[in-house]
């Protein structure tokens, strides 16, 4: 892993960035569509496992064996997931990011990006007071094999992370007053510490106009989970495939010589994207 000390938003930043991965967008990067659900995915599990029916019945939380299609499926080794339509235009952003050396997409609004260096500020002095904690800012991470980037908000001792959100929606602040839920977030956390191999983020949502009420910061600390962490370094490794593929196709075409002719039909699904989230 390598620290690239820039000021998050400048274009220093920004370049190093390009067609990286980055760990805000993992949970875009590694997005399905026509899965299994939760009792799906635990069944077919088991019984490829080589468990027994009876056995996976029970594990799954069934009481008769599961009659859908998608479990046949997959019983029988098909690819049952494929890559979101967020996942295949990031993945093509991402090559069209390489190829060019720019930023790629509809950049972010000035007004936003100096909210969010603002509010970012404030909240990590804030945490500091209050938690008698010291972070370091820190531009951006860049994983050892140049392929995976994470800008993280801070640097806490010599474990620790923190992860600032300054939400406007005020309905989104009090949800996650009232029910503390950061799975939306989760990738991105557990991203950064697999990048930075730090083995926790403190997820801080900063709301100064309730300072009045002390309901201005909100902090809680995510472990490093392995296991997650894990299934979903597969799948970006997968993901940088599409990439990959991306890149190798544009290039291509633009070799490709000039034709007012309609370009051939694309091949049957039998590539790589249909082998994205391929069972082992």
């Amino acid at each position: 892993m390598r620290f690239l000390n820039c000021q998050q938003g400048t274009p220093e930043w920004l370049a190093a960035r390009c067609g990286h991965p980055t760990a805000s967008c993992f949970a875009d990067a590694v997005s399905t569509v026509g899965g299994l659900d939760e009792r799906q995915r635990a069944y077919v599990d088991m019984i490829l496992g080589g468990a027994s029916e009876t056995a996976a019945l029970s594990v799954a939380g069934y009481k008769a064996k599961p009659s859908a299609d998608s479990v046949r499926r997959a019983l029988a080794g098909e690819v049952i997931e494929r890559p979101s339509d967020t996942a295949i235009r990031y993945a093509d952003d991402l090559a069209i990011e390489r190829i060019s050396g720019k930023p790629y997409g509809i950049p972010a609004k000035t007004w936003m990006l100096d909210r969010g260096h603002e509010m970012e500020f404030a909240a990590r002095m804030k945490y500091e007071a209050t938690r008698r904690e010291f972070v370091t800012e820190a531009g951006l991470c860049i994983d050892d094999d140049d392929v995976f980037a994470y800008s993280t908000d801070g640097l806490v001792g010599a474990d620790g992370l923190i992860e600032v959100k300054a939400p406007i929606d005020s309905t989104k602040i009090r949800v996650m007053w009232q029910t503390g839920d950061v799975s939306e977030y989760m990738h991105q956390m557990q991203g950064g510490m697999w990048i930075t191999g730090r083995k926790w983020c403190d997820f801080i949502m900063y709301a100064p106009d309730l300072a009045n009420c002390g309901a201005d910061l909100f902090v809680k600390r995510i472990h490093r989970d392995d296991n997650f962490i894990d299934a979903m370094v597969e799948r970006l490794a997968r993901f940088a495939g599409m990439v990959d593929e991306s890149e190798t196709l544009f290039r291509r075409l633009g070799a490709a010589p000039a034709t007012t002719e309609a370009a051939p039909a694309a091949p049957p699904a039998a590539d790589w994207r249909a082998q994205f989230l391929k069972t082992a």
